[in-house]
C-alpha cells in the first residue's frame, strides 16, 4: 500500500507541476498582450493663434472673443456659455486668409435676447422686444423676412439688418 500512496502523491506532484507550468505560460502571454502600447507623436510648433474669434451657434454668450497663444479651443468656446444641446464634437472653424474681409456676425432673430437685438442697426429697445414679442407669441422666424408680420417694421428697416440678421432652428 505503500508503494501505491507514494506513486499516487507522486501522479499528484507531477499534476501540479504541469498545472504550474502551464498556467504561468497562459499568464505570461496575457500578460504581454495587456502591456500598453506606447505611441510618440512629432512635436509640432503650433502657429500662434492669437486674435479676434468669433464664436456662434449653440452658446448662449455669442461674440467675438480675444484670444492670447496657449488659449485652447476648448477653454474659448467654454467662455461662451455652450448650451445643453450643442454637439460639440462638430465645431466649425474658419480661418481668413491675410487681407479677407471680415464676415459680419448675424444675429439669430430665433434665439437673441433684446440687448443683443439692440446690436442691429436701426433696431432700438421697444423694436428689440416686438421681435422677442413675436417669436414668443407666433413661434419661431423661418426667414428675416418674417419681420415684416410684425408692426412698424417696413421695407427700408428690414434692408438695414438684413446683412446682420439669420434665422437659426
Amino acid at each position: 500500500m505503500t508503494g501505491i500512496r507514494e506513486k499516487m502523491w507522486l501522479i499528484i506532484a507531477v499534476f501540479l507541476i504541469v498545472c504550474l507550468i502551464t498556467g504561468s505560460i497562459f499568464f505570461s502571454i496575457r500578460l504581454a498582450r495587456l502591456q500598453p502600447v506606447e505611441i510618440k507623436l512629432k512635436e509640432v510648433n503650433p502657429a500662434a493663434a492669437a486674435g479676434d474669434i468669433t464664436i456662434s451657434g449653440a452658446v448662449s454668450r455669442p461674440g467675438i472673443y480675444s484670444s492670447r497663444a496657449g488659449d485652447t479651443l476648448s477653454a474659448l468656446v467654454s467662455a461662451t456659455g455652450v448650451s445643453d444641446n450643442a454637439d460639440t464634437a462638430h465645431l466649425a472653424i474658419y480661418v481668413p486668409e491675410k487681407g479677407e474681409a471680415a464676415r459680419p456676425q448675424k444675429v439669430d432673430l430665433n434665439r437673441a435676447e433684446t440687448w443683443l437685438l439692440q446690436a442691429l442697426p436701426g433696431i432700438g429697445e421697444g423694436r428689440a422686444r416686438l421681435i422677442v414679442d413675436y417669436r414668443t407669441k407666433n413661434g419661431p422666424f423661418r426667414s428675416v423676412d418674417d419681420l415684416f408680420k410684425i408692426e412698424g417694421f417696413g421695407k427700408s428697416t428690414v434692408d438695414k439688418i438684413r446683412d446682420y440678421a439669420t434665422v437659426g432652428d
